[in-house]
């Protein structure tokens, strides 16, 4: 039997640049039958739309309602839910599991911290970092930051770049230093930017460690792209 998960999705509730709520994607998800999905909403030093003069606790309260949202629907309807963010360092962007709510309210340092520190940090307390789509290319990106030493793994496919050398780029990226590889849509609303990207293992997840064991013991079976399959 084979699950499908999506790894990187943006709700409204959290990420300025999507347009879809928690609730509407997780339906829509479901309709397409997927297992779960990692809520990824941009976080405080990205694309936000929690407002930042908000005292510590207060924003990430705000912001983990997105997941709160998403949870309660999938429950509904009968998909999984899980938590996760994306960090970003002006340039890049880092795709983080294995924190939770209590973890981000007790770590106010880590929206000032340089990228290699956060990674460390995270890691230090079992999380897992991604290094979502490093080699995409658009306007507001102005160079490259990569960290390879550090990190867990790299987003080799992300559904929402433009261009498909950009994915490909990445899986060199990632053979270049073996590296785990994954994969997401890095949807931000149920039409225009929905891809129907993601992973597929073959075995159910439990809990966000279920997944950063699939990417660190390459236990993933498939990577989903609308490029087609890697």
């Amino acid at each position: 039997m084979y699950y499908k998960y999506e790894t990187h999705l943006h709700t409204s509730e959290s990420s300025a640049c999507a347009s879809s709520t928690a609730a509407e994607l997780v339906r829509k998800y479901k309709e397409e039958g997927y297992t779960g999905v990692f809520i990824t909403d941009h976080f405080y030093n990205g694309n936000t739309s929690v407002p930042r003069d908000l005292p510590w606790e207060q924003w990430v309260d705000r912001y983990y309602q997105s997941y709160e949202n998403a949870l309660e629907e999938g429950k509904k309807v009968g998909l999984d839910v899980f938590f996760g963010i994306e960090w970003g360092a002006g340039n890049a962007d880092f795709l983080t599991y294995g924190i939770d709510k209590r973890w981000l309210i007790n770590h106010p340092e880590i929206k000032d911290m340089p990228a290699h520190e956060y990674i460390k940090q995270v890691k230090r307390s079992g999380g897992m970092v991604i290094h979502a789509h490093p080699f995409r290319e658009e306007e507001y990106i102005h160079s490259f930051t990569l960290v390879p030493r550090y990190i867990d793994g790299i987003e080799i496919i992300n559904a929402s770049n433009r261009l498909p050398e950009f994915n490909e780029r990445a899986k060199i990226f990632a053979e270049w230093y073996d590296l785990p590889v994954t994969a997401g849509s890095d949807t931000h609303n149920t039409t225009g930017r929905y891809y129907g990207g993601g992973i597929v293992t073959d075995f159910r997840l439990e809990t966000e460690d279920d997944y950063i064991t699939a990417v660190k013991e390459r236990k993933i079976v498939k990577l989903l792209d609308k490029f087609g399959t890697i």
